[in-house]
């Protein structure tokens, strides 16, 4: 059986994962003939990353999930201690993404290059750190933790969930998940396709 924060986890990091290939897509894309758009879209789903991943779920796993599992198995220790890393880094590393997108928007094509490079390397970055929660540290909470740990975290995870992974809508959030969805193309959105949208 598979608790619910575990699902949760997982529904989550697979939102995150999507919004991270639809920031690489369009990349790949570019602005062409319609950079409103474009620099639309990106601002909104860095600052869903700022907002949901490093502000809500982050925490969690922080202060629930990882000293629960640590504390039955302390040989995964050194791989907690690097995800925590990941956790404090985090943040900032979206900030400088918002900063470098901003430059880029502003002064031109001067400033594309570093953060094409940025992002792809925050991207490789993050979707190597969900990987080691999935692959690594989940399969032994799922062993190891008792039925007293699985309801606190099971209730944890349930509050304040991503809207993007299930979660209750909330208002204050309509403007961002709307600016998201209708906008940004697929996987993560409905929006006309880049290429057709960006170039035509």
């Amino acid at each position: 059986m598979t608790h619910f924060a575990t699902r949760i986890i997982l529904d989550e990091h697979s939102a995150v994962a999507a919004v991270l290939h639809s920031i690489l897509a369009m990349l790949r894309q570019g602005p062409g003939d319609k950079p409103g758009r474009f620099f639309d879209v990106l601002r909104a789903m860095l600052f869903y990353i700022s907002e949901f991943p490093e502000r809500l779920h982050h925490p969690k796993e922080s202060n629930l999930l990882f000293p629960r599992l640590a504390r039955v198995r302390p040989e995964v220790m050194s791989t907690i201690n690097r995800l925590e890393e990941d956790h404090l880094r985090g943040e900032e590393r979206v900030r400088e993404l918002q900063q470098l997108l901003l430059a880029w928007e502003l002064i031109g094509e001067s400033r594309r290059e570093i953060f094409e490079q940025q992002t792809t390397e925050y991207v490789t970055f993050y979707l190597e750190h969900m990987r080691i929660e999935e692959n690594e540290l989940l399969p032994l909470a799922e062993q190891e933790l008792s039925t007293e740990d699985w309801t606190v975290l099971d209730a944890a995870f349930a509050a304040g969930r991503d809207p993007l992974a299930g979660g209750l809508r909330d208002p204050h959030y309509d403007r961002l998940f709307t600016r998201i969805v209708l906008k940004a193309p697929a996987p993560i959105g409905v929006g006309p396709s880049l290429e057709g949208a960006l170039t035509h």
